[in-house]
């Protein structure tokens, strides 16, 4: 069990955060399916509906991660990095075998596999940084989710940069790059990535440091953005390329100014840490957040030990030495097992389901909805859809954590606002009207990462930090599950239905996703409708959170 060792308002906490921006662009490595999906239907002669099923496998993948949920409460950040580094490099090897030639007819099953494996490194490696640094930062969970949520979302258009200008669109090229260069990286920031105890109270300056970063992650966005269109639209040197990367890995290095800064410039020493529901499991100081009645003081923190098994528990309560615990309220630390009984918790997951499965249906199928409708160049759907995540998820953590302490709004009102607009770029995209599929993949984009952004602060505010990890990551199911029915199931059927009416396996025209888009649109509006009635549910655990205009821990009464 790690123990906490670091003083609070060090500078770790802000060395860590911005080493978790280049993992979080490591562990967006499952955005790239698209970019040598092709490579591998063409060479491995498969149809759409097999390529289809590797997406699945793509989402599989990356978004299974009940077990760095539970790893993040027993092994240090850098043990759970190790894991993902270690998959992504067996998992993308393979592919790269595949794709170069260099293993010839390898099997379907096989390649499937290694794809779950392969995105399953994003799993450990996303849960292990947000996780710690949501417990780091536990007053401004919002906005941390937000920064990190926005980072992973930007990895794609810092694939497709790499992808167009560096490796000449080479799909094998791109595959060796995975397979080496991002477990290296992760290799050398993992031990930067490690736990903190929180500095109490509120602190301006870190507001400040916030809105650097977040400016910071603006400005890399609006530069791989124009980098694309550049690359899209006129023919660049070798030494313009490597100076195009060059600037991006230097607006990636910008956070890295802040401990730099607080290093330069000292500030006062801050008030002793604050033991919250954030501190990590394992910290041998008592929480007071589940102190023990005065019946149990010779058992000390017997509720916080993790170790302590439900045996010794019941025992415990028999021989009258503890009164038993009473279930959490909403806004307390909940185990995922009481989580799962909670209907807000089921509400949740559905509205998050139905919102990322749609969502995830386009982007696994944007290559060939392209294709489909038309346009000549995907990587630049795929650009503009990564943009518009970004946007998503770093906006929707900064609006969000506004209005939910101005106006004490529960975030998942930001859900319904995205069902809503994924309802309308749905029909833009059924409408196959000129250029609407530029307008509907901005929509869809921006919309899927509201989703995600809102779902991690949602979750822990609800049912507590201590066992967030698994929590979320059995939030994040609702991704590779809603890939399945509505990508590899409905998109992939309707598709090669279509192919096979022109009479070959690739369909052109509005026809080959149209009632796909059309079924989505229907799914969102339920998404809808279960985001409103989770919305009024949770708004008193909202009033209760933040009702002094900031986030407070809720107390907890003695059992």
């Amino acid at each position: 069990m790690p123990k906490l060792v670091l003083k609070a308002g060090s500078r770790p906490p802000w060395v860590g955060l911005a080493a978790a921006v280049w993992i979080q662009i490591a562990a967006g490595n499952g955005y790239n399916f698209p970019l040598y999906s092709s490579a591998l239907k063409s060479i491995m002669g498969y149809n759409q509906q097999q390529v289809t099923i590797l997406g699945v496998a793509n989402d599989i993948g990356e978004s299974v991660g009940i077990l760095p949920g539970i790893a993040c409460n027993k092994f240090p950040p850098w043990a759970v990095l190790f894991v993902g580094t270690v998959l992504c490099f067996l998992g993308y090897g393979t592919l790269w075998l595949a794709v170069s030639q260099t293993v010839q007819n390898l099997p379907y099953w096989l390649l499937w596999l290694a794809l779950c494996i392969a995105t399953n490194s994003s799993a450990w490696l996303g849960t292990a940084v947000l996780v710690t640094n949501m417990r780091n930062f536990p007053l401004s969970r919002g906005t941390v989710a937000g920064i990190l949520k926005g980072y992973i979302g930007l990895s794609a258009a810092v694939y497709t940069v790499i992808y167009t200008t560096v490796l000449n669109d080479s799909a094998s090229k791109l595959l060796a790059l995975l397979a080496l260069g991002l477990p290296v990286l992760c290799l050398a920031l993992m031990y930067f990535v490690r736990a903190c105890t929180p500095a109490s109270g509120e602190d301006s300056s870190e507001h400040v440091h916030f809105l650097f970063t977040q400016a910071a992650s603006v400005l890399l966005a609006i530069y791989l953005l124009s980098t694309t269109v550049i690359s899209d639209t006129v023919s660049l040197s070798d030494t313009v390329s490597y100076i195009l990367i060059a600037i991006m890995v230097i607006l990636l290095m910008s956070p890295l100014a802040i401990p730099v800064k607080m290093t330069l410039f000292p500030a006062k020493k801050l008030g002793p840490p604050v033991n919250s529901s954030d501190d990590l499991v394992g910290s041998n100081q008592t929480d007071p957040l589940l102190t023990p009645s005065s019946s149990a003081t010779n058992l000390g923190s017997f509720y916080e030990s993790e170790d302590a098994s439900d045996v010794e528990t019941l025992l415990a309560v028999g021989e009258g030495a503890v009164k038993k615990r009473k279930r959490p309220r909403r806004g307390e630390d909940f185990k995922f097992r009481e989580a799962l009984i909670k209907a807000d918790f089921w509400l949740l997951w559905f509205s998050y389901f139905l919102g990322v499965g749609s969502g995830v249906t386009v982007l696994n199928n944007l290559a060939q909805i392209g294709v489909a409708l038309g346009v000549d160049d995907t990587t630049m759907l795929l650009a503009l859809f990564s943009f518009c995540n970004f946007v998503g998820r770093l906006g929707s953590g900064v609006v969000s954590e506004h209005f939910v302490r101005s106006r004490l709004l529960p975030r998942t009102f930001w859900m319904i606002c995205a069902h809503i607009i994924m309802i309308l770029a749905f029909l833009l995209f059924a409408s196959s009207l000129n250029g609407a599929i530029y307008v509907a993949t901005a929509l869809l984009g921006i919309c899927y990462g509201v989703q995600y952004s809102t779902m991690v602060p949602t979750a822990s505010e609800i049912f507590g930090l201590r066992h967030f990890g698994i929590i979320y990551n059995a939030m994040g199911l609702g991704n590779p599950i809603g890939a399945i029915l509505f990508s590899a199931i409905l998109a992939g059927y309707v598709y090669d239905a279509e192919a096979a009416k022109q009479g070959g396996s690739t369909c052109l025209g509005p026809d080959c996703f149209r009632l796909t888009f059309l079924v989505l649109a229907g799914v969102c509006g339920l998404g809808t409708v279960l985001s409103i009635i989770l919305t009024i549910r949770i708004r008193p655990v909202y009033q209760m959170l933040y009702a002094g205009g900031s986030f407070r821990l809720p107390q907890i009464s003695n059992h």
